[in-house]
């Protein structure tokens, strides 16, 4: 040990289910932590020493690692979303009405007869620049600028039940597209490249590195342990209570322990559910009325005092997974992901070197705290 570093402290918990105060059995789920120190001679305390903890975790099905760090020191900006919906920075959006039926592609007859897929406000549409064979988008919305609190539960509830009957149409179309999923950017800070609410939904040999990582270690911890990784997790998760949020139907929500997002990230599990076949609309109602309690915490709670001061929490990053066929280890899961930029002077964005080079998450909320808060709301 040196005068600049801490020696690291590894933490490794291997959790006991029980039943009545009684020990049944530990979990094969691991959680690992390594927590260390920086000390320095900090400028603004008269140069006196000063130590700053970080923490590295192992995630318990995947063996990746995440940072946690700045505590604090990152909080969501303000942004004038009004100011979105004048022409001058509008500009052309093909999403709005006066322009989706002219400028919009339809799918072919065999896919959508009818071209696109309507229910209420929520218009699925092919994407112009498709991310495989079978790719589309859905348009949430009538208006172009809709802050989080009009996402209501009607608008998530049709966007969310057109969006996975999409899905099921695709998977009877080209069963040989074995993976489905949901994604959604929504507001500029996540990534979006327009306003106007919408979301992805698509069917593709090739999901991306986190899906099939994620679905080759359930199969491998089914076959070493015997054992259903994501149910595992619930039952783990709800018998510590630090990460256990609550239940909302068929649906369990968590906190992660290794956040994929900077302000933290919620997890919801269908243990139940494998496939999108299986994914009914009392399914997406349960999904839509976990994530409206979402919704409220980032509209009314501040993410650092816990009071009830604003988050100014605006943006996020979104998906919803769905195993292959004729597998029982990979459960249906969404995740959601706070995004913010890091200051309103130059819109730094809040992804850097870390997760674009590293493949690295850093997040600024400990998932423990963010279970506390979230909690509240269910």
């Amino acid at each position: 040990m040196n005068d600049v570093q801490k020696s690291v402290i590894v933490s490794s918990f291997a959790p006991e289910i029980k039943t009545g105060g009684q020990r049944i059995m530990s979990s094969p789920i691991q959680f690992q932590t390594f927590e260390s120190e920086s000390t320095f001679l900090h400028p603004r305390k008269g140069f006196s020493p000063f130590t700053e903890r970080f923490e590295v975790r192992v995630d318990p099905l995947t063996g990746r690692t995440g940072h946690f760090s700045h505590f604090g020191a990152i909080k969501p900006q303000k942004l004038n979303l009004d100011s979105y919906a004048t022409p001058e920075i509008k500009g052309f959006c093909p999403f709005c009405l006066e322009n989706r039926d002219r400028v919009t592609p339809k799918f072919t007859d065999e896919v959508v007869a009818e071209g696109r897929l309507v229910r209420n406000e929520a218009c699925l549409i092919p994407n112009l620049f498709p991310y495989d064979i079978h790719s589309g988008v859905l348009i949430m919305t009538d208006p172009h600028v809709v802050p989080i609190q009009g996402l209501n539960e009607t608008r998530l509830f049709d966007s969310l039940v057109l969006g996975v009957q999409f899905l099921k149409k695709i998977k009877a179309i080209s069963p040989d597209l074995p993976y489905h999923l949901m994604t959604w950017n929504y507001m500029p800070p996540s990534g979006g490249g327009l306003v106007h609410p919408h979301q992805q939904y698509f069917a593709t040999p090739n999901p991306g590195n986190q899906f099939l990582d994620e679905l080759k270690a359930s199969e491998g911890f089914l076959d070493a342990s015997g054992a259903n990784y994501w149910s595992e997790l619930i039952e783990v998760e709800r018998a510590t209570g630090v990460r256990y949020i609550g239940q909302v139907g068929a649906s369990s929500w968590l906190s992660s322990f290794v956040s994929l997002g900077i302000l933290g990230e919620a997890m919801c599990v269908f243990p139940d559910v494998f496939t999108v076949d299986q994914f009914t609309e009392g399914h997406v109602g349960d999904l839509v009325a976990g994530l409206l309690k979402i919704f409220k915490y980032y509209a009314t709670t501040d993410i650092y005092s816990f009071n009830d001061a604003t988050t100014d929490i605006y943006s996020f990053n979104a998906s919803l997974f769905f195993g292959p066929e004729g597998q029982r280890s990979f459960a249906c899961h969404f995740r959601i992901t706070a995004r913010t930029f890091l200051n309103m002077r130059d819109y730094a964005p809040d992804l850097n070197f870390f997760q674009a080079l590293l493949g690295e998450p850093v997040s600024v909320m400990m998932p423990e705290e963010l279970c506390t808060a979230l909690r509240e709301y269910f």
